[in-house]
């Protein structure tokens, strides 16, 4: 197994919460019943995790 290099590192969250507001909003605008709950998981996650970091970048001495 080899180690993840810079670009790993740097681009593997943005690209995670790029694919779960990608199959959020297309589950969304597609499908009915367990897409609805899928969309709202999938859309939650990376406003929760947003907001998180938002708020650390701003009350540092908080978390």
């Amino acid at each position: 197994m080899t180690r993840a290099g810079p670009r790993g590192r740097v681009w593997g969250a943005p690209l995670a919460l790029a694919l779960l507001s990608g199959i959020g909003l297309v589950a969304a605008l597609l499908s009915d019943g367990f897409g609805d709950v899928l969309s709202w998981a999938a859309l939650t996650i990376p406003t929760v995790v947003s907001l998180l970091i938002g708020a650390r970048a701003t009350l540092p001495d908080r978390f």
